[in-house]
This record gives C-alpha cells, sequence and structure tokens, in this order.
C-alpha cells in the first residue's frame, strides 16, 4: 500500500509566510475583503477596542443578525468598561437577552471589572494583558489585539480554520478542537507586516463566513478558488469523526434558558413555583436550575427564591 500523497499545493507548516503560497493568498484575500466586507458596527473606527471586545463575546457561537441589536443596545448602556463594572453581573446577564451561552455575559461583565480595577478602564494593548483578563483565552486576546489594535496575531475562530483546512491542508473540514499543527500554520501564513496580518486576520475570517461556509460553500466566488488544494484534489468528503451537530429542543441548555427567562424579565426575586412552570419534567428542571446557580447565573435566597446575581 502506497502512502497518501499530499493534496495539490498542501502547504507545509514550516513554511515561512512569504513562501509560495502566502503571499498570493494574502493579496488574494484581501483585495476580495476590501470589496466585498460586510459593514458591521465593531469595524467602524468609533466601535473602539471595548467595542471590538464585547463584539468578540457575543459572536461566540452566535450569528452576526442575532447579535447585532443586542451589541448596539449594551454599548448604549454601558459605552465604557467602568460602566459596566459599575453595574451588578445579574445586570450583563440581563441585557445578554436570548444569545445563548449566558455564562459569557458573566465572564465579560467579570473582565470589565478587572479593566477598570486594573487597566484605568482602558481595554490593554498588550496580548499577554488581555490573556490574563478574566474570560478571555488565547482567541479572544488574539483578535482583540488584532481587530481593535491592528497587532500581528494568528486569529483563529471557525471560519477562519475552515478556509485553512480547504485551502492549505486540502481537507473538507478542520479537527473538532484546534490542534497545534492548526496553530503552527495559522502562524506560518501570518503576513509579516502588522497592518497586514491584521486586515489578513479579518479577511480570511470574512473570507469562511460569506464564501467558504460550512455547507453550500460557493466556490465560484472564492478569490482563492484556482489555489484551493480541497478544490485542486476534487473537493474529497470529509474523512475524519462525524462532525458535531448543534441540538437544542429538550436539552438542559433549553430548559437554563427558560429559567432565566423567568428570571430576566422580573423586576425581583422569583419564587421556586415560577420556575416550575416553564418546564414540565423536574429532575431536568431541578438539574437545570442548580446548573445555573453552580455557574453563577442565579442567586438563591431564603424561602425559596432566586434571583440574577447582584455581586
Amino acid at each position: 500500500m502506497t502512502a497518501p500523497t499530499k493534496p495539490p499545493h498542501s502547504h507545509s507548516a514550516d513554511a515561512g509566510s512569504d513562501g509560495p503560497l502566502g503571499q498570493p493568498l494574502h493579496s488574494s484575500v484581501i483585495d476580495w475583503f476590501d470589496e466585498n466586507a460586510r459593514d458591521l458596527p465593531w469595524r467602524r473606527p468609533e466601535a473602539g477596542p471595548w467595542g471590538v471586545m464585547v463584539s468578540e463575546f457575543m459572536l461566540q457561537q452566535t450569528p452576526v443578525n442575532r447579535v447585532l441589536p443586542v451589541y448596539e443596545q449594551w454599548l448604549t448602556r454601558w459605552p465604557r468598561p467602568a460602566d459596566l463594572a459599575k453595574d451588578a453581573p445579574g445586570e450583563a446577564v440581563r441585557a445578554w437577552g436570548r444569545l445563548g451561552y449566558p455564562r459569557r455575559a458573566l465572564r465579560l461583565h467579570g473582565a470589565a471589572v478587572a479593566i477598570a480595577e486594573r487597566h484605568g478602564g482602558d481595554v490593554p494593548t498588550d496580548h499577554a494583558q488581555l490573556l490574563a483578563l478574566p474570560g478571555i483565552g488565547e482567541y479572544t486576546a488574539a483578535a482583540v489585539a488584532s481587530f481593535a489594535y491592528g497587532q500581528r496575531h494568528p486569529v483563529l475562530d471557525t471560519n477562519v480554520r475552515r478556509v485553512f483546512a480547504r485551502a492549505v491542508t486540502g481537507v473538507q473540514y478542520p479537527p473538532n478542537a484546534t490542534t497545534a499543527a492548526e496553530r503552527k500554520l495559522a502562524r506560518a501564513l501570518l503576513p509579516d507586516d502588522e497592518a497586514t496580518a491584521a486586515r489578513w486576520a479579518a479577511a480570511s475570517m470574512e473570507l469562511g463566513a460569506l464564501v467558504c461556509t460550512a455547507k453550500n460553500e460557493s466556490c465560484h466566488r472564492c478569490p482563492i478558488a484556482a489555489q484551493c488544494a480541497w478544490q485542486l484534489a476534487g473537493k474529497p468528503e470529509h474523512e475524519g469523526p462525524p462532525r458535531r451537530g448543534q441540538t437544542y429542543a429538550g436539552t438542559d441548555r433549553q430548559v437554563r434558558g427558560k429559567l432565566l427567562a423567568v428570571l430576566r424579565d422580573a423586576h425581583g426575586p422569583v419564587p421556586q413555583a415560577a420556575l416550575d412552570r416553564v418546564w414540565h419534567e423536574p429532575v431536568q428542571r431541578a438539574r437545570a436550575l442548580d446548573g445555573l446557580v453552580s455557574d453563577g447565573l442565579v442567586e438563591p435566597l431564603q424561602g425559596g427564591m432566586y434571583r440574577l446575581p447582584l455581586s
């Protein structure tokens, strides 16, 4: 049995960004981005670093059309980190609405408090200081440093990983979790110039969001289709582990959402009976409520009352 050959134009992660593939990719994708980028509020100069950070928290696992109205309301109410830091964390959970994964609201509130306390209310420019903020991981630190401050960092979200998997590695989908090999490749593909690297990060992300989508990709509109390793290999079907599907109906996530909706709509503490009415199955309901309490999203009070957290 012969060893499998690399797909056409497959790229070694050891190659520098100015290698045979890097430079054509940069110019083609950035030129496409200049013509096709969506006008999103967090991309405008007036958004500032705080607007960029808020958008990055909200856009994790949530589509742009759902984020836009909540983002606008959030920045109107809390235009600076210190404004959010002064409010109770429960108010952040309330304002998060139905964006899903509400622990992100608590993490964003925690980051705002740390920014107010450690950095004089300004989102830090240094990548290491961003990474040290509570609730901020490698992706968010890199994204804020790149998009807000024009720095040179590999920014690997799902869209970028899919573009790299197809265009460079020649496979339909990236692994389920980000690998060291993907990080190495992303670093190798970074343009040397800081401003170009920041533009490349945004452009490759937009390409994955609008053209190189997970399903029904629009290869005929892709600026790098002629160089894409997956396309040149005949677009072979995914051979890795099955793609994880997102289910919601009947899950604990759905129950948690229903319980939180009651608390968000209330102006004060809520009795247990009001929570009991939103889900028929008592064991799952209790498990969901316990999870919300342990995650710090709900605060239990005496007498079987519950509220959004005040501290």
